[in-house]
């Protein structure tokens, strides 16, 4: 296992230091300020200016070599930012930068003039230092210094916050293959397998599984809520056997196993381009009054990049592939779609893919989503789907992600193609972020970059698995 190497001082170094903003030094320890507080919060913001973690490094200097560009792309995105808060992000930044360039030469003349009064100190009679004037004229230049800064710290302190608070909801750069508008414009680039015939009336997978007795929905409402379920018998046998084989599958083409912890700060989500504090949010929040800022995951996806984050890893070792099996917690907002059944469901078993690759020709993590793809169809096609890959357009990429490829299964029962797993390339998104990093070839300190891709989404494979084989209703039951 290509185990990350720890940047320990040289990535946190924490509250006594202050830098462009972006370069990985949070600003000295100062209060957050009362106009950042009504603007609302950012948990990955915070943890950084508590000294948890280094400062998020955005790759502004793209933003504002490419303005028109950046503006163009995040009108083709679905997200809370437009254009006009783009336009504010840079306007905030290069007031900041200007702010921290006055900041640290201010500093430096302070020091220079705490020296030649130590000088005239220590070289003058006391009787007479009050009177010399060079003596007085140092001592009103540093006051007037002390004034200015005290001033800018302030204005760093609230331009630092109202970058921040915004600059972490922008989206990722688009690929520019990339369909432009919402799912309807999603490209099919390949078909896979032939859609199964039946000679009777197709059922679906939940009176399929409840005649055969290994699922069990209905009834639960009073035990565990609206989109549970129960896997019985045969049912959680075929659970276990999914996961074992792809799990299986992927260690022999060298992905490391591993078990990550189901509840995470936020900040780790936020990092990934997920906002737990949306409304309503996408993400069951633990209850703040017992555990501060956790969350339960939706995906295996935000443990991983919560271990590589502060880390670095060498460049030899890449790109790492990882492969993990997690129970999944997702909320489904959206209560009126597929009510029943196991499509939508606020808890499911997954198994992920994860990987860390370099940046040396920005081609690496491009070459890895293929791969993820190449495995993800493998898998599908060994389980004897039919099913298509689609390339997924802007609306549909959420914050993190530059390309994205889902793969929908046919699902007889339902009638239609039902999403099983998706792919992303991240580039260096969730790096900035979580200052996920590796050594390049000259021992220099670089962002990685991410690609993620699922594997095994249990309940809709089940639902497939179960539509596509079925078999002519009979009046028995077979045991479990």
């Amino acid at each position: 296992m290509a185990a990350p190497m720890a940047l320990g001082r040289a990535l946190r170094r924490v509250r006594a230091w202050r830098a462009l903003p972006g370069l990985g030094l949070p600003v000295a320890g100062r209060r957050r300020s009362s106009e950042g507080a009504a603007r609302g919060r950012s948990r990955l913001y915070e943890h950084v200016r508590e000294g948890n973690s280094a400062r998020p490094r955005l790759d502004m200097a793209a933003l504002s070599a490419r303005p028109e560009q950046a503006e163009r792309e995040l009108e083709t995105r679905k997200g809370p930012l437009g254009p006009r808060d783009l336009r504010e992000i840079l306007s905030t930044w290069k007031r900041l930068v200007n702010v921290q360039e006055e900041i640290g030469k201010l500093e430096t003349e302070k020091e220079e003039v705490s020296v030649q009064v130590k000088y005239l100190v220590d070289t003058q009679d006391k009787s007479t230092l009050q009177a010399l004037p060079d003596y007085q004229t140092l001592r009103n230049r540093g006051r007037e210094i002390r004034h200015r800064l005290n001033s800018l710290y302030q204005e760093e302190l609230e331009l630092d916050e109202k970058y921040y608070l915004k600059a972490l909801k922008l989206p990722n750069w688009t690929h520019p293959d990339v369909p432009v508008g919402d799912e309807s414009q999603a490209r099919v680039v390949e078909v896979v397998g032939e859609k199964p015939a039946f000679h009777f009336k197709v059922r679906g997978h939940l009176e399929i599984g409840e005649d055969l007795d290994i699922v069990r929905q209905r009834r639960l409402s009073h035990i565990s809520g609206h989109r549970s379920y129960y896997l019985r018998g045969a049912g959680a046998m075929l659970q276990h056997a999914l996961v074992q084989f792809t799990v299986s599958k992927l260690v022999k083409q060298g992905f490391v196993p591993m078990a990550v912890p189901d509840l995470l700060r936020g900040a780790v989500f936020e990092g990934c381009g997920m906002q737990p504090n949306a409304v309503p949010s996408p993400v069951y929040n633990i209850d703040p009054s017992r555990f501060e800022d956790l969350c339960l995951a939706g995906t295996s996806e935000v443990g991983i990049a919560g271990y590589f984050m502060d880390h670095a890893v060498n460049l030899e070792d890449m790109p790492v592939r990882t492969v993990c099996s997690s129970t999944c917690y997702r909320t489904e907002t959206d209560t009126g779609k597929e009510p029943w059944g196991l499509y939508r469901v606020h808890q499911f078993t997954k198994v992920e893919m994860f990987g860390v690759t370099a940046a040396e020709s920005r081609e690496e993590s491009a070459a890895l989503l293929e791969e993820f793809l190449a495995l993800q169809k493998e898998i599908f096609s060994e389980l004897g789907l039919h099913y298509r890959v689609l390339d997924m357009p802007t609306q549909e990429l959420g914050l993190p992600a530059y390309r994205k490829y889902d793969i929908e299964a046919w699902m007889p029962g339902r009638g239609k193609y039902g999403e099983i797993s998706s792919a992303s390339n991240c580039t260096d998104y969730q790096s900035r972020r979580l200052n996920i990093m590796y050594c390049d070839r000259t021992g220099q300190l670089r962002y990685a970059h991410t690609v993620n891709g699922t594997a095994c989404a249990v309940p809709r494979v089940l639902i497939a698995l179960l539509e596509s084989n079925q078999l002519q209703a009979s009046r028995g039951r077979p045991p479990a």
